[in-house]
């Protein structure tokens, strides 16, 4: 566990939503401890790990904002992190992509390599067109985050574009590394492990397509 973590607690039950107030606590602290590290599929460089409280007591000056602003604030951290969420599966989209193009000028079958298969070619090049139309959503959302324009619908979109696409982009990747692609030794294997995160992580799939459409239907 780092230094610090930000928390939400009921400050005020009666309030519903409105009575939830963020918090920092640091290392340390009374009744504040980590729990074991958790073992998980991919993202392996990330730890993450259960955060335990007992009998922890807060003081006042630790509290972030106002009281009752805490839902609003996970809010706006949760536009920004789908953008994150968005730019991290291009990122992981074009890894793929790389590698597989790589592999395919090298990897020879009946005299042939990879990339001279119409089926080859076909793949990578729904990957480059799925990877350039994945970037131009997340630098939209991320232009309009910058400039202080509502991008609820526009964050959703890219993050949830940006997700799958990536999810697809490395299977296709382990497709054309063959038997290869599940083995530890190639890079598509990390790839195919640490990209699930992506949608899943800033709000599944399924929640960005609800966010997406309560902004399509509103009028």
């Amino acid at each position: 566990m780092g230094k610090i973590a930000v928390i939400m607690a009921i400050t005020d039950k009666t309030k519903g939503k409105k009575g939830i107030s963020a918090f920092i606590l640091e290392k340390g602290m009374e009744g504040f401890t980590a729990g074991k590290k958790e073992n998980k599929l991919g993202m392996r460089a990330s730890d993450t790990s259960q955060l335990i409280f007992e009998n922890c007591k807060i003081p006042f000056n630790k509290l972030i904002g106002n009281e009752g602003e805490g839902f609003i604030q996970a809010l706006k951290i949760l536009e920004g992190g789908r953008i994150s969420i968005a730019a991290l599966s291009v990122g992981l989209a074009q890894g793929c992509l790389d590698a597989a193009l790589k592999y395919s000028k090298e990897r020879k079958q009946f005299n042939k390599t990879l990339s001279e298969f119409q089926i080859t070619q076909f793949k990578l090049s729904e990957m480059q067109t799925n990877i350039e139309a994945a970037r131009l959503l997340t630098l939209r959302a991320a232009y309009m985050k910058d400039h202080n324009i509502p991008d609820i619908k526009e964050a959703a979109m890219a993050k949830l574009f940006a997700s799958e696409i990536a999810e697809k982009a490395a299977g296709e990747a382990v497709q054309i590394y063959g038997g290869y692609g599940f083995i530890k030794d190639y890079p598509v294997e990390k790839f195919y492990r640490d990209v699930k995160l992506c949608t899943i992580g800033e709000g599944t799939s399924e929640i960005q397509r609800i966010v997406i459409s309560r902004d399509v239907l509103k009028d």
